[in-house]
């Protein structure tokens, strides 16, 4: 049972979202003189780097998500609620939940984001996204679906749209997602569908800018690029997709690609309860808050992560919608609420250490770059494995992945080819009931 403010004997502090800036401020918090409240929609924090893996067979969804309560269950001072949060009240320094409401005297908005259509609604409806261990079972089960359709079409014309795989976005997702679909064509497709060709299956990567990993060193990016290439992919760039009717994606470049599998993963928006002023909302739906992670005209309340744009002067476009900043926030916001129960005058703002960049492009295939010192190949592969295996929660989730990894090295085999539940796309053949209304 929870306390109300009155009967406490140590402020609250809630924080919405068990993602890694989440999980760090809890963490933080541990054996202080302060209630801790953690209230996600999932009773489980995703490691979400590796949800690709999911989506492509090589992982088990449980072997990157791990029980938030059992992440906790030594820290005497934590509790938490399976809730969706509906709203805030900052002036009753309130959170109402689909389980109650809550109040706070600290409130920590760390809750993430969700894919950004740029408000294209088909592409909205029939493409698939990436966010959630839920979108990435949905992704294995429909490419499974769509080669088992294949299979049942005996001209290649009538294959053509299940079995080519566009992948949208050009950053980490989209290099890593369409790598995996390429081994999955180079390894797996003859062993388990005999019945077709490799050469029959296409695998595209589109991105808007001139390059892929935009955000990594120029070496990364043609490093990428190349590696992509090796393994088959067609990768398409200074084009964005315009429309796509569930059949088609149509690019602006004028091209077309029949096509019954578009994956997004072109961008993202902050997705958060109401209660916070529209007009703090900067590009990417995210929250602007100041240097100390605090929302304007919101005492109290801080916003970190992929949802918050920490706007200074030094950052005056906020920071990237990495791991390590929201792991980085979440200490800094931590420290920053300790400091103001102490009475001291905290003014110190926070300060990003980047650590470095990495992605992986397939196996023996990754880029790092750390400071001015960048990997390649295989040694980067090596990196990249060792750094996120390390950062997996949990010693049997850890011991799991290892073991799928170095089946997979060996075999070139991706295990878990099952569809356990099949995902329904909308029927693009079908109209809805607006739809034939406005016939």
């Amino acid at each position: 049972m929870l306390l109300n403010r009155s009967e406490r004997k140590f402020p609250r502090v809630i924080v919405i979202g068990g993602g890694f800036g989440g999980i760090e401020v809890a963490r933080r918090l541990k054996d202080k003189e302060v209630e801790v409240l953690l209230i996600d929609r999932n009773n489980f924090h995703t490691f979400q780097p590796l949800l690709y893996q999911v989506a492509t067979g090589t992982l088990a969804s449980d072997s990157i998500a791990f029980p938030l309560r059992k992440m906790f269950k030594s820290q005497s001072n934590f509790r938490f609620r399976m809730a969706e949060v509906l709203r805030i009240d900052k002036d009753a320094k309130v959170v109402h939940t689909s389980v109650g409401e809550f109040d706070y005297d600290y409130l920590v908005v760390a809750s993430g984001a969700t894919s950004n259509f740029f408000g294209n609604a088909n592409v909205e409806k029939y493409s698939l996204g990436m966010k959630s261990i839920q979108e990435a079972q949905n992704i294995r089960s429909y490419v499974l679906q769509n080669l088992e359709e294949a299979v049942l079409r005996k001209n290649a014309d009538d294959r053509e749209r299940f079995m080519n795989f566009v992948v949208v976005g050009g950053g980490p997702t989209g290099v890593e997602l369409s790598g995996a679909i390429a081994e999955i064509q180079l390894h797996m497709l003859k062993k388990d569908y005999p019945e077709l060709s490799k050469h029959e299956m296409n695998v595209y990567l589109v991105e808007g800018l001139g390059e892929v990993l935009a955000a990594l060193s120029d070496k990364s990016s043609r490093d990428a690029k190349r590696y992509l290439e090796e393994l088959g992919v067609k990768v398409i760039l200074n084009t964005v997709v315009k429309d796509y009717d569930g059949l088609t994606v149509t690019l602006s470049n004028g091209d077309q690609i029949p096509t019954k599998t578009v994956i997004w993963g072109a961008g993202v928006k902050g997705q958060f309860p109401e209660g916070i002023n529209p007009e703090l909302l900067q590009r990417g739906n995210r929250i602007k808050t100041n240097g100390q992670c605090q929302i304007i005209d919101m005492p109290g309340v801080y916003a970190i992560g992929d949802v918050a744009a920490t706007v200074t002067e030094k950052t005056p476009n906020g920071l990237p919608g990495v791991a390590p900043v929201a792991q980085q926030q979440g200490k800094y916001v931590a420290d920053h609420i300790l400091s103001i129960l102490k009475n001291e005058n905290n003014t110190e703002d926070f300060k990003y250490f980047d650590k470095g960049s990495m992605a992986t492009v397939g196996r023996n295939r990754a880029v790092v770059d750390m400071g001015k010192f960048h990997l390649k190949g295989f040694i980067a592969w090596c990196t990249w494995m060792f750094v996120h295996l390390l950062s997996i929660a949990g010693f049997r989730n850890q011991l799991v992945t290892f073991i799928n990894w170095t089946v997979k090295f060996f075999t070139k085999n991706s295990g878990i080819r099952l569809i356990i539940h099949k995902y329904h796309r909308p029927d693009p053949l079908m109209k809805t009931t607006e739809e034939t209304e406005q016939v």
